[in-house]
């Protein structure tokens, strides 16, 4: 089996690291990830300038680009044949709910999916990263239900592992995406130049966290397994935009 590692924190990045030695056992593992840290990149591509891959001393390769970048240049350029897996993480923190669409996290895994190969993306929920064992653990499973079990078709799995200990893990549900409120406003700040600038402002709180949501599967102790599509079309609107445009 081979497996293509990436993530959004960088190469550098400790769940990176440790992802790649739960399975290393499991499969050929590379390793393609950013240069630096490219979290909230979502799924942009790098089409302004060339891309080049480095690799460190860890035997990590390096790209000056996005995770999507990333496994693209991976998947479609460097890799001789084509992985039978992405794995993308272990990001340190939750990418639940609306997160999904900003994440780099989830980008990564959803340009291999997009590219035909079965993808999971991992994140500790937490703000300290004091588990991440915990995390590949259950990475290393899914890997091995993989392995005895492959899917029939490419699929893109959201898993968000709640920062504990791994004997305090209740287990694994399938869930839903749940929902934020919206953001918190940006914060305005002056620079030491005397200049206004802005922070963008954190997530807001769970609005939609009832049961069968990531959100909640995570609160009760659980790691939530998401199943994702890519196809944005809202089904329920066509027919309203039909007599819109025909009004």
């Amino acid at each position: 089996m081979r497996i293509l590692l990436s993530n959004d924190d960088g190469y550098f990045a400790p769940g990176i690291m440790v992802l790649e030695r739960a399975v290393a056992d499991l499969a050929t593992v590379t390793v393609v990830a950013p240069e630096r840290d490219r979290s909230g990149a979502s799924n942009s591509l790098t089409l302004d300038r060339p891309l080049s891959l480095r690799r460190a001393p860890s035997g990590f390769h390096f790209v000056n680009g996005t995770p999507t970048d990333c496994v693209h240049l991976a998947v479609t350029g460097m890799l001789e044949d084509k992985p039978d897996m992405v794995l993308s993480g272990i990001n340190l923190g939750a990418n639940m709910g609306d997160d999904t669409i900003y994440s780099g996290t989830v980008a990564a895994a959803t340009e291999g999916y997009l590219l035909g190969v079965p993808s999971i993306a991992v994140s500790l929920v937490g703000k300290h990263g004091e588990h991440f064992a915990t995390a590949a653990k259950v990475a290393r499973d899914l890997v091995q239900r993989f392995q005895r079990r492959p899917f029939s078709g490419p699929v893109l799995l959201n898993v968000n592992v709640p920062d504990i200990p791994l004997t305090e893990l209740k287990g694994l549900r399938v869930t839903r995406l749940g929902r934020r409120h919206k953001a918190e406003p940006v914060v305005r700040q002056l620079s030491p130049r005397g200049e206004t600038v802005y922070w963008v402002g954190p997530a807001g709180e769970a609005a939609d966290a009832g049961e069968g949501t990531d959100f909640h599967a995570v609160a009760e102790g659980y790691a939530s397994v998401t199943p994702l599509q890519i196809d944005l079309t809202h089904t329920a609107q066509i027919g309203a935009a039909q007599e819109w445009l025909l009004a």
